[in-house]
């Protein structure tokens, strides 16, 4: 019998991931976009709120309510840029990258559990595709 293509099978993967992360988001008073975008400011501080759109994938109007929450909750800032005061730096402040962190350790824990019926090696590799095929799409 032949496998169901791909989309299928990442799609009810995908579910299942999201299922279990939304919990561990929710205890830190977060929705995915949220995340999204503290993981984006975790690699860099955003120079522009269109970067940080770019960078995350989500509209750009509907970001300025992300952030918005997100600075009332204390985990980011804004600041003028010092080259253009028009723009607004987006950075984490250090509670924001403490939240960050402690998603992230939940989140790493969640897909051991996920995937911890797998050999190790298949694990590895399931990994390793999952990264080159994300890194070859742009």
């Amino acid at each position: 019998m032949e496998r169901p293509e791909l989309g299928y099978l990442l799609t009810r993967l995908l579910r299942v991931v999201i299922a279990r992360e939304e919990p561990i988001l929710a205890a830190a008073g977060l929705v995915m976009w949220d995340y999204a975008v503290l993981s984006a400011l975790g690699e860099q501080d955003a120079p522009t709120q269109a970067q940080l759109a770019a960078a995350t994938g989500r509209d750009k109007t509907r970001l300025i309510g992300n952030l918005d929450r997100l600075v009332e909750l204390g985990l980011v800032q804004r600041a003028p840029d010092p080259a253009d005061r028009r723009n607004r730096v987006v950075s984490l402040t250090a509670e924001g990258r403490q939240v960050l962190t402690t998603c992230q350790a939940g989140i790493a824990a969640m897909e051991r559990e996920l995937l911890g019926d797998l050999p190790a090696d298949e694990r590895a590799a399931f990994e390793r595709a999952l990264t080159a095929l994300d890194a070859s799409r742009g």
